[in-house]
């Protein structure tokens, strides 16, 4: 993979020589294969330190906070397959989609009154369920 680019949207292409892989040897099923092979594979990206452009790091820094460490790296783990390159592959696919999500601009929330007969509405129903909660009341002489 030497001089190839992840590309996340058209005007930001992260190299691969930024991202680290480590392997290990994956849990669960496998019989064997999970003995003897690292097929668990960590996607390492160190966000503070890598080539992206300021606006877009602080962007990613801000939306990704509960995803990162504190030294700012990004740890995606996997181990759905057992083969190790399909893992890569799957950290790839993930990274991306994580950035992707992470970089899309959310719409501000303009919060809304409810209308008038609304909330004229709202109280007539508890007016009703209090009647119907009264009439159920047992009088005491």
């Amino acid at each position: 993979m030497p001089g190839s680019h992840v590309i996340i949207t058209h005007s930001l292409k992260i190299p691969s020589a930024e991202l680290q892989f480590r392997t290990s040897r994956s849990g669960g099923h496998g019989g064997q294969n999970v003995n003897k092979l690292e097929t668990r594979v960590e996607l390492l990206f160190d966000i503070a330190n890598s080539s992206i452009p300021d606006d877009i790091c602080r962007r990613l820094l801000n939306n990704l906070r509960t995803r990162l460490d504190s030294q700012s790296v990004l740890r995606i783990v996997v181990q759905d397959s057992r083969s190790q390159w399909k893992n890569k592959q799957l950290a790839i696919e993930r990274f991306t989609a994580i950035l992707k999500s992470a970089l899309k601009v959310r719409k501000k929330r303009i919060s809304t009154k409810p209308t008038a007969s609304a909330r004229e509405n709202r109280l007539q129903k508890k007016k009703a369920r209090g009647e119907t909660k009264r009439l159920r009341k047992v009088i005491i002489e």
